[in-house]
């Protein structure tokens, strides 16, 4: 196994930028005005309950088998009209690591009328409450970033710093100190999958608590959502010792929304601000279309005009965006590079379609830049969506593209070391090896071997 896959492991820092730069000389196009349509997918569970909202028509709540309640609106005339979606995201861990309360929240903005939160007639809201698995709350935040429409997207809980990879993690229900790197949400999937979003139709209300050493970070401006996303939130430093914070600042959104007021978010965010404090917290806010990054203010009500705080290249005629996105994962800004890539990505995909050369190359891109900031389960997984990707449009298992690409998603998942992890993957991995083989002997049985391995080693609760 080790031979197998040596020379591939060898020659990963040389592939990282020479890869990125390949296609900067070659590979143009057009900003496109078109969006593609998606649909929201629905909960695996049937309903339990139904109720008639006052105002706003039918309500059919859906509770999945982790505890997420989905609510639909429908217009009165019966028929369902999806025209905004938001998703309620409040997480901290079960243990003695809490932070903050954040599902106490929750009420409060359940008893908020969807239209409030999406600002649309009609919405989809979908609540996840202390979630467990981050893969799970991914599928949920992609589910909702590929609705038709506006999206709306509230997140409290608190942040922690991955002490080997220096990113910031949003820390789910099982997490600790010692299991961050697998128990939480990392943050740059979250802005990953909203760059894939048509700018300005995205809104992002956060309220959250930083633990020591992401609080630094967060004070540097090392934390954001990414261009073209509105931004409204609170972060806090952490609270004295055995004392739990609060997410008073999204309270104060609810409580307004509860008493029938519908002020701009932007006023909503300064009175919030100024009601909930602290005096130390920093306080967010883009409201400025695309290409806009976050301000952060120290004082009690923020202003409201955001700044440009890091330079980013948006698709457009000409534009090369492969420098930024290099200067930003030499620099450790691995959250930032993912971004840029996965909006290049969507622009791509709009311009010249699903299975292109533009949208496998930033596929691939954006594969590559999650093994460079050592995430191998991410890396592997995209690596698997190049490959299968290329052999959909045609391309055969002996070619050199399709070879590489499953020989890179192989190496990516021999370096997991979280045997549930590889577990999940080793599926679709084994079906690739099955059909591309590759050109060093041994690579499918080399699956068996590890896999057989794995079978003896716990997993983790």
């Amino acid at each position: 196994m080790a031979s197998a896959f040596a020379a591939i492991g060898r020659g990963g820092g040389f592939f990282s930028f020479s890869f990125l730069l390949s296609f900067s000389f070659r590979q143009q196009w057009r900003n496109p005005c078109a969006r593609g349509s998606h649909f929201l997918i629905p909960p695996k569970s049937p309903c339990m309950s139904t109720s008639r909202a006052p105002a706003t028509g039918h309500r059919c709540h859906r509770w999945t088998s982790y505890g997420a309640v989905v609510v639909i609106t429908q217009q009165d005339n019966g028929e369902q009209t999806v025209t905004g979606a938001a998703l309620l995201l409040a997480a901290a861990p079960a243990n003695k690591s809490c932070l903050i309360d954040a599902t106490s929240v929750l009420p409060a903005l359940a008893a908020v009328p969807p239209s409030a939160l999406t600002g649309t007639a009609a919405a989809t809201v979908v609540e996840l409450a202390d979630p467990v698995d981050p893969q799970t709350v991914l599928t949920r935040i992609r589910t909702a970033a590929a609705a038709p429409g506006s999206l709306a997207l509230f997140v409290t809980g608190q942040l922690h710093l991955d002490h080997r990879q220096r990113l910031l993690h949003l820390a789910l229900a099982r997490t600790t100190p010692s299991t961050l790197r697998y128990t939480a949400l990392p943050w740059h999937w979250l802005t990953g999958e909203l760059a894939l979003r048509r700018p300005d139709t995205t809104t992002v209300v956060l309220d959250l608590v930083a633990d020591g050493e992401a609080w630094e970070q967060v004070r540097g401006g090392g934390f954001g959502v990414g261009p073209g996303v509105r931004l409204f939130g609170r972060v806090s430093p952490p609270p004295p010792r055995r004392s739990t914070a609060v997410p008073g600042y999204l309270k104060t959104y609810a409580s307004i929304w509860r008493n029938g007021h519908r002020p701009p978010l932007a006023h909503l965010h300064a009175q919030a601000a100024a009601e909930a404090g602290p005096g130390d917290a920093v306080f967010l806010v883009a409201d400025g279309g695309p290409g806009h990054a976050p301000a952060a203010a120290r004082s009690a009500v923020p202003p409201v005009a955001p700044e440009v705080a890091v330079p980013v290249v948006g698709p457009g005629p000409d534009a090369d965006p492969h420098p930024a996105i290099i200067a930003a994962a030499q620099s450790g800004r691995h959250g930032e590079a993912a971004a840029i890539a996965a909006m290049w990505e969507s622009t791509a995909l709009r311009t010249h379609g699903v299975g292109s050369p533009e949208a496998l190359h930033w596929l691939e891109v954006r594969a590559d830049l999650a093994r460079l900031a050592q995430d191998p389960g991410r890396s592997c997984e995209l690596w698997t969506a190049a490959a299968e990707a290329r052999l959909a449009r045609g391309q055969v298992p002996g070619e050199e593209d399709v070879e590489a690409a499953v020989d890179r998603a192989h190496h990516q998942w021999e370096q997991l070391a979280d045997p549930a992890q590889a577990r999940a993957l080793a599926a679709s991995l084994t079906r690739l090896r099955r059909a591309v083989p590759g050109r060093r002997p041994g690579a499918l049985e080399a699956i068996g071997r590890r896999l057989s391995a794995l079978e003896n080693v716990p997993v983790t609760p």
